[in-house]
């Protein structure tokens, strides 16, 4: 195999360089400006502008990727609501010109995706529910996927998550669980919402999967997340139990309270049968996984 990574900076992106290396998979690490994993070889990295065709087609021609898996995306859901066009660009523009240039290459495709393209009034969700997306970025994500799934092509898949958390290096963005111990572990009070529920995923976990797929060329729709479905509240009662940090500092609001400007589905959640199934996918708990981050 020879993976192109796209969005190698992020944590997800990070997390998949780190296994390539433990299992001397050939890779090639590639995000927008600089490398800024440490932990990645600088040989094993290049500069990539996925809206740029003759950027991507120059990186393909050189590094005649087998598989591709595409972690590069605008995940700020509030940010895409106000900035449609741009979240348009890099969520569906760009996976278009990345798809293209896979098949041209016979490289299997491999595109994440979120649990944000379902509405979120039913919960422990299948593949083969309908998405109904309720934002400009859920919309996006929907787009980018109906890009494969409507093509003639077969050599794709899909990996839908939710809530990524873990530690990497450099990262642009934190996640809920290293930003809720952070600010409980100052002391600081903590507002979170308590009537939003998701199934919060390892980000180790979600690489091996992601991987997996790729070695065995499975293709179609997985849905990869954690084992367990809790409200948003309960998850960040759960980083502050296990470290021993005061609940007392964590308050609950309800949605409707945030006025967010993008719309979030309510509850959502994965069925793993079909990940378990064909893959041998078995995540571990948020508890099991605290001690490392």
């Amino acid at each position: 195999m020879r993976i192109l990574i796209t969005g190698s900076n992020g944590l997800l992106g990070q997390k998949l360089v780190q296994q390539c290396l433990k299992r001397k998979i050939n890779f090639l690490a590639s995000s927008k400006g600089g490398n800024r994993n440490i932990d990645c070889p600088e040989e094993n990295y290049r500069s990539l502008d996925i809206c740029d065709v003759n950027n991507i087609d120059n990186v393909f021609d050189s590094f005649k990727p087998t598989h591709v898996i595409h972690t590069a995306a605008i995940t700020n859901v509030d940010y895409c609501e106000e900035n449609p066009e741009e979240c348009e660009q890099v969520n569906i523009l760009a996976t278009q010109l990345l798809f293209e240039a896979a098949q041209k290459f016979k490289a299997h495709f491999q595109l994440l995706s979120t649990d944000f393209v379902f509405d979120g009034q039913k919960g422990n969700y299948e593949e083969t529910d309908e998405p109904a997306p309720l934002s400009v970025y859920a919309k996006s994500k929907v787009d980018g996927e109906n890009l494969l799934l409507k093509s003639t092509s077969d050599n794709w898949s899909i990996v839908r998550t939710i809530i990524v958390y873990g530690i990497g290096n450099n990262l642009s963005r934190s996640n809920i669980i290293c930003w809720a111990k952070d600010v409980l572990t100052k002391g600081q009070e903590i507002t979170i919402v308590d009537d939003q529920f998701r199934a919060p995923t390892w980000a180790d976990d979600l690489a091996w999967a992601c991987l997996r797929i790729c070695e065995l060329n499975e293709k179609g729709i997985f849905h990869i997340s954690g084992p367990e479905t809790m409200s948003i509240f309960d998850l960040v009662i759960t980083v502050a139990n296990h470290f021993n940090l005061p609940t007392d500092k964590v308050k609950s609001i309800s949605s409707s309270q945030l006025n967010q400007a993008a719309k979030r589905p309510p509850k959502t959640g994965f069925n793993l049968m079909k990940s378990h199934d064909k893959l041998g996918y078995s995540p571990k708990t948020l508890e099991e996984t605290l001690d490392f981050i």
